[in-house]
Protein backbone atom coordinates (compact mmCIF):
# COMPACT_ATOMS: atom_id res chain seq x y z
CA UNK A 1 0.00 0.00 0.00
CA UNK A 2 1.60 3.30 -1.03
CA UNK A 3 1.48 5.52 2.09
CA UNK A 4 -0.71 8.51 2.53
CA UNK A 5 1.10 12.00 3.06
CA UNK A 6 -0.70 14.17 5.19
CA UNK A 7 -4.60 15.82 5.05
CA UNK A 8 -6.48 16.32 1.52
CA UNK A 9 -9.12 19.16 1.03
CA UNK A 10 -10.91 19.17 -2.16
CA UNK A 11 -12.34 22.28 -3.48
CA UNK A 12 -14.95 22.83 -6.26
CA UNK A 13 -16.06 26.19 -7.65
CA UNK A 14 -17.70 26.04 -10.70
CA UNK A 15 -16.72 29.29 -12.48
CA UNK A 16 -18.40 29.97 -15.06
CA UNK A 17 -17.57 33.57 -15.42
CA UNK A 18 -16.03 36.34 -13.38
CA UNK A 19 -13.68 36.50 -10.86
CA UNK A 20 -15.38 35.73 -7.58
CA UNK A 21 -16.15 32.24 -6.35
CA UNK A 22 -12.22 31.61 -7.46
CA UNK A 23 -11.24 34.17 -5.38
CA UNK A 24 -12.84 33.02 -2.23
CA UNK A 25 -11.78 29.48 -3.02
CA UNK A 26 -8.41 30.68 -3.33
CA UNK A 27 -7.86 32.38 -0.22
CA UNK A 28 -9.49 29.41 2.00
CA UNK A 29 -6.99 27.45 0.16
CA UNK A 30 -4.18 29.32 1.34
CA UNK A 31 -5.84 30.17 4.91
CA UNK A 32 -5.79 26.35 5.66
CA UNK A 33 -2.33 25.21 4.08
CA UNK A 34 -1.01 28.53 6.54
CA UNK A 35 -2.40 26.82 9.41
CA UNK A 36 -1.84 22.90 8.64
CA UNK A 37 1.36 21.83 7.69
CA UNK A 38 0.22 18.54 6.44
CA UNK A 39 -2.20 19.94 4.51
CA UNK A 40 -2.88 20.22 0.47
CA UNK A 41 -5.30 21.89 -0.76
CA UNK A 42 -6.63 21.07 -4.91
CA UNK A 43 -9.14 23.33 -6.17
CA UNK A 44 -11.08 22.20 -9.17
CA UNK A 45 -12.18 25.09 -11.68
CA UNK A 46 -13.56 26.54 -14.59
CA UNK A 47 -12.02 30.01 -14.53
CA UNK A 48 -10.26 30.81 -17.94
CA UNK A 49 -7.36 32.75 -16.14
CA UNK A 50 -7.06 30.96 -13.01
CA UNK A 51 -3.10 30.66 -14.24
CA UNK A 52 -2.83 33.95 -13.52
CA UNK A 53 -3.27 34.22 -10.07
CA UNK A 54 -0.20 32.64 -7.68
CA UNK A 55 -0.88 29.79 -5.30
CA UNK A 56 1.16 29.07 -2.36
CA UNK A 57 2.77 26.01 -1.40
CA UNK A 58 0.48 22.67 -1.59
CA UNK A 59 -2.07 24.30 -2.64
CA UNK A 60 -2.90 23.46 -6.51
CA UNK A 61 -5.80 23.51 -9.09
CA UNK A 62 -7.40 21.86 -11.73
CA UNK A 63 -9.17 23.32 -14.85
CA UNK A 64 -12.52 22.14 -15.87
CA UNK A 65 -13.29 23.01 -19.69
CA UNK A 66 -15.06 26.48 -19.44
CA UNK A 67 -18.48 27.38 -20.29
CA UNK A 68 -20.18 30.90 -20.10
CA UNK A 69 -23.57 32.01 -19.34
CA UNK A 70 -25.00 33.46 -22.55
CA UNK A 71 -27.78 36.70 -22.19
CA UNK A 72 -30.69 34.56 -22.71
CA UNK A 73 -29.54 32.22 -19.59
CA UNK A 74 -28.65 29.36 -21.65
CA UNK A 75 -24.66 28.02 -21.14
CA UNK A 76 -22.52 27.06 -23.93
CA UNK A 77 -18.62 25.96 -23.99
CA UNK A 78 -16.06 28.86 -23.96
CA UNK A 79 -13.40 27.47 -26.23
CA UNK A 80 -14.22 23.78 -27.26
CA UNK A 81 -16.04 23.10 -30.52
CA UNK A 82 -18.52 21.25 -28.30
CA UNK A 83 -22.59 21.41 -27.55
CA UNK A 84 -23.28 22.15 -23.52
CA UNK A 85 -24.66 18.37 -22.53
CA UNK A 86 -20.89 17.26 -23.91
CA UNK A 87 -19.01 19.71 -22.55
CA UNK A 88 -21.31 19.81 -19.20
CA UNK A 89 -20.32 15.34 -19.65
CA UNK A 90 -16.72 16.26 -19.84
CA UNK A 91 -16.72 18.26 -16.81
CA UNK A 92 -18.65 16.16 -14.56
CA UNK A 93 -16.10 13.14 -15.80
CA UNK A 94 -13.22 15.08 -14.53
CA UNK A 95 -14.49 16.33 -11.24
CA UNK A 96 -15.41 12.51 -10.46
CA UNK A 97 -12.40 10.91 -11.59
CA UNK A 98 -10.17 13.95 -9.79
CA UNK A 99 -11.79 13.20 -6.31
CA UNK A 100 -11.54 8.93 -6.54
CA UNK A 101 -7.90 9.71 -7.36
CA UNK A 102 -7.26 12.81 -5.16
CA UNK A 103 -9.14 11.00 -2.15
CA UNK A 104 -9.92 14.25 0.02
CA UNK A 105 -10.75 13.94 3.59
CA UNK A 106 -12.69 16.67 3.03
CA UNK A 107 -14.85 18.15 -0.04
CA UNK A 108 -15.79 22.01 0.10
CA UNK A 109 -18.34 23.12 -2.59
CA UNK A 110 -18.54 26.44 -3.28
CA UNK A 111 -21.98 27.88 -3.23
CA UNK A 112 -23.63 25.58 -6.32
CA UNK A 113 -24.95 22.83 -4.37
CA UNK A 114 -25.25 20.03 -6.97
CA UNK A 115 -22.27 21.94 -9.17
CA UNK A 116 -23.39 23.92 -12.78
CA UNK A 117 -26.14 21.91 -14.24
CA UNK A 118 -25.71 19.01 -11.40
CA UNK A 119 -22.48 18.29 -12.63
CA UNK A 120 -21.00 17.73 -9.13
CA UNK A 121 -24.11 15.02 -8.11
CA UNK A 122 -21.88 12.20 -8.94
CA UNK A 123 -18.90 13.29 -6.55
CA UNK A 124 -21.03 14.10 -3.76
CA UNK A 125 -22.81 10.54 -3.75
CA UNK A 126 -19.32 8.56 -4.43
CA UNK A 127 -17.12 10.73 -1.62
CA UNK A 128 -20.45 10.41 1.11
CA UNK A 129 -20.04 6.73 -0.19
CA UNK A 130 -16.65 6.63 1.03
CA UNK A 131 -17.13 8.37 4.62
CA UNK A 132 -15.81 11.77 2.93
CA UNK A 133 -17.36 14.77 5.27
CA UNK A 134 -19.29 17.57 2.70
CA UNK A 135 -19.10 21.01 3.48
CA UNK A 136 -21.44 23.49 1.33
CA UNK A 137 -20.02 27.12 1.57
CA UNK A 138 -21.94 29.98 0.88
CA UNK A 139 -21.45 33.82 0.70
CA UNK A 140 -23.74 36.18 2.60
CA UNK A 141 -26.02 37.43 0.24
CA UNK A 142 -27.22 35.01 -2.39
CA UNK A 143 -30.13 37.01 -3.80
CA UNK A 144 -33.64 38.11 -3.56
CA UNK A 145 -35.12 34.84 -1.14
CA UNK A 146 -38.13 34.77 -3.90
CA UNK A 147 -36.37 34.63 -6.77
CA UNK A 148 -33.72 31.98 -4.72
CA UNK A 149 -36.84 30.13 -4.19
CA UNK A 150 -37.64 29.45 -6.77
CA UNK A 151 -34.61 28.50 -8.56
CA UNK A 152 -33.31 26.17 -5.69
CA UNK A 153 -36.81 24.24 -6.22
CA UNK A 154 -35.77 23.76 -9.69
CA UNK A 155 -32.94 22.65 -9.01
CA UNK A 156 -33.69 20.01 -6.37
CA UNK A 157 -31.31 21.89 -4.06
CA UNK A 158 -33.10 21.27 -0.67
CA UNK A 159 -33.13 17.75 -1.06
CA UNK A 160 -29.61 17.38 -2.17
CA UNK A 161 -28.71 19.45 1.29
CA UNK A 162 -30.12 17.04 3.40
CA UNK A 163 -28.86 14.02 1.67
CA UNK A 164 -25.33 14.77 0.50
CA UNK A 165 -23.64 17.83 3.07
CA UNK A 166 -22.99 17.48 6.00
CA UNK A 167 -22.16 21.15 7.32
CA UNK A 168 -23.16 24.53 5.65
CA UNK A 169 -20.31 27.37 6.03
CA UNK A 170 -21.72 30.89 5.66
CA UNK A 171 -19.35 33.23 4.96
CA UNK A 172 -20.45 36.34 6.76
CA UNK A 173 -22.59 37.02 9.80
CA UNK A 174 -26.31 36.82 10.63
CA UNK A 175 -26.72 40.38 11.77
CA UNK A 176 -25.75 41.06 7.99
CA UNK A 177 -27.64 39.10 6.06
CA UNK A 178 -29.05 35.57 6.02
CA UNK A 179 -28.57 33.94 2.96
CA UNK A 180 -31.69 31.24 2.65
CA UNK A 181 -33.89 33.63 4.25
CA UNK A 182 -37.79 33.02 3.45
CA UNK A 183 -36.46 29.42 1.69
CA UNK A 184 -38.47 26.72 3.78
CA UNK A 185 -35.87 24.39 5.27
CA UNK A 186 -36.59 21.38 7.31
CA UNK A 187 -35.23 22.07 10.41
CA UNK A 188 -32.27 19.54 10.23
CA UNK A 189 -30.77 21.56 7.36
CA UNK A 190 -30.72 24.72 9.20
CA UNK A 191 -29.08 22.96 12.50
CA UNK A 192 -25.95 22.35 9.45
CA UNK A 193 -25.87 26.48 8.88
CA UNK A 194 -22.70 27.82 10.62
CA UNK A 195 -21.75 31.74 10.18
CA UNK A 196 -17.99 32.41 9.83
CA UNK A 197 -17.96 35.90 9.66
CA UNK A 198 -16.30 37.73 7.05
CA UNK A 199 -13.13 36.42 5.69
CA UNK A 200 -9.96 39.04 6.72
CA UNK A 201 -7.48 39.79 3.46
CA UNK A 202 -4.45 40.40 3.78
CA UNK A 203 -1.56 42.16 1.88
CA UNK A 204 0.43 39.33 -0.53
CA UNK A 205 3.65 38.64 -0.03
CA UNK A 206 4.88 39.66 -3.82
CA UNK A 207 3.59 43.23 -4.16
CA UNK A 208 1.82 44.46 -7.25
CA UNK A 209 4.86 45.67 -9.68
CA UNK A 210 2.52 48.00 -10.95
CA UNK A 211 4.32 51.48 -11.62
CA UNK A 212 2.09 54.48 -11.66
CA UNK A 213 2.89 57.23 -14.49
CA UNK A 214 1.03 59.85 -14.02
CA UNK A 215 -0.99 59.96 -10.72
CA UNK A 216 0.40 59.07 -6.79
CA UNK A 217 -1.11 57.48 -4.12
CA UNK A 218 -3.13 57.91 -2.17
CA UNK A 219 -5.93 57.82 -5.06
CA UNK A 220 -9.71 56.64 -5.52
CA UNK A 221 -9.76 52.90 -6.28
CA UNK A 222 -12.05 51.88 -8.85
CA UNK A 223 -12.56 48.15 -9.08
CA UNK A 224 -15.44 46.47 -11.15
CA UNK A 225 -14.23 42.68 -10.46
CA UNK A 226 -14.06 40.92 -13.26
CA UNK A 227 -15.27 43.44 -15.60
CA UNK A 228 -17.84 41.61 -17.72
CA UNK A 229 -20.58 43.67 -16.21
CA UNK A 230 -19.01 47.24 -15.01
CA UNK A 231 -18.28 48.93 -18.21
CA UNK A 232 -21.13 51.75 -16.76
CA UNK A 233 -19.59 51.92 -13.58
CA UNK A 234 -16.89 52.60 -15.66
CA UNK A 235 -17.79 55.37 -17.64
CA UNK A 236 -19.43 57.31 -14.95
CA UNK A 237 -16.70 57.70 -13.26
CA UNK A 238 -14.74 58.97 -16.04
CA UNK A 239 -17.60 61.23 -17.04
CA UNK A 240 -17.28 62.42 -13.72
CA UNK A 241 -13.49 63.66 -14.26
CA UNK A 242 -13.88 64.64 -17.47
CA UNK A 243 -17.11 66.86 -16.03
CA UNK A 244 -14.63 68.27 -12.58
CA UNK A 245 -11.27 68.50 -13.25
CA UNK A 246 -11.04 70.09 -9.77
CA UNK A 247 -11.51 66.56 -8.12
CA UNK A 248 -9.60 66.38 -5.35
CA UNK A 249 -8.26 63.06 -5.54
CA UNK A 250 -7.27 61.49 -8.56
CA UNK A 251 -8.50 57.88 -9.78
CA UNK A 252 -6.85 54.16 -10.81
CA UNK A 253 -9.39 52.45 -12.43
CA UNK A 254 -9.03 48.68 -12.76
CA UNK A 255 -11.28 47.46 -15.39
CA UNK A 256 -10.63 43.75 -15.42
CA UNK A 257 -9.84 40.58 -17.55
CA UNK A 258 -13.47 40.17 -18.70
CA UNK A 259 -14.70 43.06 -19.62
CA UNK A 260 -15.08 43.75 -23.82
CA UNK A 261 -11.74 44.58 -25.29
CA UNK A 262 -13.35 47.19 -27.08
CA UNK A 263 -14.82 48.62 -24.24
CA UNK A 264 -11.28 48.12 -22.35
CA UNK A 265 -9.85 50.33 -25.17
CA UNK A 266 -12.02 52.93 -25.06
CA UNK A 267 -11.99 53.52 -21.45
CA UNK A 268 -7.66 53.73 -21.69
CA UNK A 269 -7.90 56.20 -23.85
CA UNK A 270 -10.60 58.58 -22.25
CA UNK A 271 -7.65 57.96 -19.21
CA UNK A 272 -4.57 58.75 -20.98
CA UNK A 273 -6.49 62.17 -21.37
CA UNK A 274 -7.32 62.62 -18.13
CA UNK A 275 -4.24 64.06 -16.23
CA UNK A 276 -5.54 62.50 -12.63
CA UNK A 277 -6.78 59.15 -14.42
CA UNK A 278 -4.72 55.95 -15.05
CA UNK A 279 -6.37 52.78 -16.22
CA UNK A 280 -5.44 49.33 -16.12
CA UNK A 281 -6.80 46.39 -17.36
CA UNK A 282 -6.01 43.32 -14.14
CA UNK A 283 -3.96 43.29 -11.42
CA UNK A 284 -3.80 39.62 -9.87
CA UNK A 285 -2.69 41.26 -6.56
CA UNK A 286 -5.64 43.79 -6.58
CA UNK A 287 -5.55 44.13 -2.50
CA UNK A 288 -1.24 45.89 -2.66
CA UNK A 289 -3.21 48.46 -4.85
CA UNK A 290 -6.28 48.50 -2.74
CA UNK A 291 -4.03 48.93 0.44
CA UNK A 292 -2.75 52.60 -0.74
CA UNK A 293 -6.15 54.03 -2.05
CA UNK A 294 -7.69 56.88 -0.28
CA UNK A 295 -10.85 54.81 -0.78
CA UNK A 296 -12.84 52.36 -3.21
CA UNK A 297 -15.88 52.82 -5.89
CA UNK A 298 -16.86 49.02 -6.49
CA UNK A 299 -19.81 47.31 -7.53
CA UNK A 300 -19.78 45.58 -4.28
CA UNK A 301 -19.33 41.62 -5.09
CA UNK A 302 -18.14 39.57 -1.69
CA UNK A 303 -14.41 39.76 -1.88
CA UNK A 304 -14.21 43.40 -2.81
CA UNK A 305 -16.83 43.85 0.18
CA UNK A 306 -14.31 41.62 2.69
CA UNK A 307 -11.08 43.45 1.23
CA UNK A 308 -13.06 46.86 2.05
CA UNK A 309 -13.62 45.75 5.73
CA UNK A 310 -10.47 43.93 5.90
CA UNK A 311 -8.38 47.40 4.74
CA UNK A 312 -10.48 49.39 6.85
CA UNK A 313 -11.18 51.85 3.35
CA UNK A 314 -14.21 54.17 3.06
CA UNK A 315 -15.71 52.97 -0.16
CA UNK A 316 -18.77 54.00 -2.69
CA UNK A 317 -20.64 50.69 -3.52
CA UNK A 318 -22.71 50.63 -6.65
CA UNK A 319 -24.44 47.28 -6.75
CA UNK A 320 -25.89 45.94 -9.88
CA UNK A 321 -29.29 43.87 -9.39
CA UNK A 322 -29.48 42.15 -12.64
CA UNK A 323 -29.52 39.29 -13.66
CA UNK A 324 -28.64 38.90 -9.58
CA UNK A 325 -30.09 41.01 -6.15
CA UNK A 326 -27.19 40.10 -4.47
CA UNK A 327 -25.01 43.40 -4.55
CA UNK A 328 -27.77 45.27 -4.30
CA UNK A 329 -28.91 43.28 -0.93
CA UNK A 330 -25.19 43.45 0.51
CA UNK A 331 -24.69 47.33 0.02
CA UNK A 332 -27.89 48.12 1.12
CA UNK A 333 -27.62 46.57 5.12
CA UNK A 334 -24.22 47.41 4.95
CA UNK A 335 -25.19 50.79 4.59
CA UNK A 336 -27.83 50.86 7.42
CA UNK A 337 -25.40 49.41 9.75
CA UNK A 338 -22.86 52.35 8.92
CA UNK A 339 -20.15 50.35 7.14
CA UNK A 340 -20.06 52.19 3.19
CA UNK A 341 -21.92 54.12 1.34
CA UNK A 342 -23.96 53.42 -1.54
CA UNK A 343 -25.06 55.16 -4.84
CA UNK A 344 -27.57 53.04 -6.68
CA UNK A 345 -27.91 52.92 -10.36
CA UNK A 346 -30.58 55.01 -11.36
CA UNK A 347 -29.79 54.33 -15.01
CA UNK A 348 -29.32 57.82 -16.15
CA UNK A 349 -25.50 58.33 -14.28
CA UNK A 350 -25.40 62.00 -13.81
CA UNK A 351 -21.65 63.19 -13.79
CA UNK A 352 -22.71 65.30 -11.48
CA UNK A 353 -23.73 62.75 -9.06
CA UNK A 354 -20.89 60.64 -8.80
CA UNK A 355 -18.16 63.80 -8.43
CA UNK A 356 -20.53 64.42 -5.05
CA UNK A 357 -19.75 60.55 -4.20
CA UNK A 358 -16.01 60.81 -5.05
CA UNK A 359 -15.93 64.33 -3.35
CA UNK A 360 -17.44 62.98 -0.30
CA UNK A 361 -15.64 59.59 -0.54
CA UNK A 362 -12.65 61.10 2.14
CA UNK A 363 -15.25 62.30 4.38
CA UNK A 364 -17.15 59.59 4.71
CA UNK A 365 -16.32 57.38 8.46
CA UNK A 366 -13.82 54.84 7.98
CA UNK A 367 -15.51 51.20 8.61
CA UNK A 368 -14.07 50.28 11.77
CA UNK A 369 -15.62 53.22 13.55
CA UNK A 370 -18.71 50.57 13.85
CA UNK A 371 -18.09 48.08 16.08
CA UNK A 372 -20.31 44.09 14.60
CA UNK A 373 -18.76 41.36 17.22
CA UNK A 374 -17.37 38.97 14.86
CA UNK A 375 -16.94 40.70 11.80
CA UNK A 376 -13.78 39.59 10.30
CA UNK A 377 -13.71 35.99 11.91
CA UNK A 378 -14.12 34.03 8.77
CA UNK A 379 -10.32 32.65 8.43
CA UNK A 380 -10.35 31.81 11.71
CA UNK A 381 -13.55 29.76 11.91
CA UNK A 382 -12.92 28.07 8.24
CA UNK A 383 -10.01 26.78 9.89
CA UNK A 384 -11.61 25.71 13.43
CA UNK A 385 -14.41 23.94 11.59
CA UNK A 386 -12.12 22.29 8.41
CA UNK A 387 -9.90 20.87 11.65
CA UNK A 388 -13.11 19.37 13.37
CA UNK A 389 -14.35 17.74 10.16
CA UNK A 390 -11.02 16.29 9.12
CA UNK A 391 -10.74 15.03 12.75
CA UNK A 392 -14.13 13.45 11.70
CA UNK A 393 -13.39 12.00 8.29
CA UNK A 394 -9.85 10.40 10.23
CA UNK A 395 -12.44 7.96 11.53
CA UNK A 396 -12.76 6.12 8.25
CA UNK A 397 -11.17 3.49 6.37
CA UNK A 398 -8.39 4.97 4.59
CA UNK A 399 -8.72 4.75 1.19
CA UNK A 400 -5.91 5.28 -1.75
CA UNK A 401 -8.36 5.36 -5.50
CA UNK A 402 -5.03 4.65 -7.51
CA UNK A 403 -3.52 2.12 -5.37
CA UNK A 404 -6.96 0.15 -5.16
CA UNK A 405 -7.34 0.03 -8.80
CA UNK A 406 -3.50 -1.17 -8.94
CA UNK A 407 -4.70 -3.93 -6.62
CA UNK A 408 -7.84 -5.02 -8.51
CA UNK A 409 -5.49 -5.42 -11.71
CA UNK A 410 -3.07 -7.80 -10.18
CA UNK A 411 -5.97 -9.53 -8.67
CA UNK A 412 -7.38 -10.28 -12.03
CA UNK A 413 -3.90 -10.93 -13.88
CA UNK A 414 -3.17 -13.59 -11.25
CA UNK A 415 -3.03 -16.85 -11.67
CA UNK A 416 -5.29 -19.01 -9.38
CA UNK A 417 -4.09 -20.22 -6.26
CA UNK A 418 -1.16 -18.01 -6.07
Amino acid sequence: MIRRKGKRVLIYSHDSFGLGHLRRCREIAHTLVEEEGDLSVLILSGSPIIGSFDFRARVDFVRIPGVIKLRNGEYTSLKLLMNIEETLALRASIIEHTAKIFDPDLFLVDKEPLGLRGEVEGTLAMLRQRGVPCVLGLRDVMDDPELLEHEWERKQVVPALSNYYDDIWIYGLPQVCDPLAGIELPPSVRKKMTYTGYLRRHLPKTQSTLVLEKIEAPYVLVTVGGGGDGEEIIDWVLRAYESDAALPHPALLVLGPFMASERQSEFLLRAARLKNVEAITFDARLESLLDRAIGVVCMGGYNTFCEVLSFDKRAVIVPRTRPRMEQFLRASRAQELGLVTMLADDEQRDAHDMATALRQLPQQSLPSSVVVPGLLDGRRNVVRLTRKWLAAGARRAPQNAMQSEIDQRRRTLAKPGE
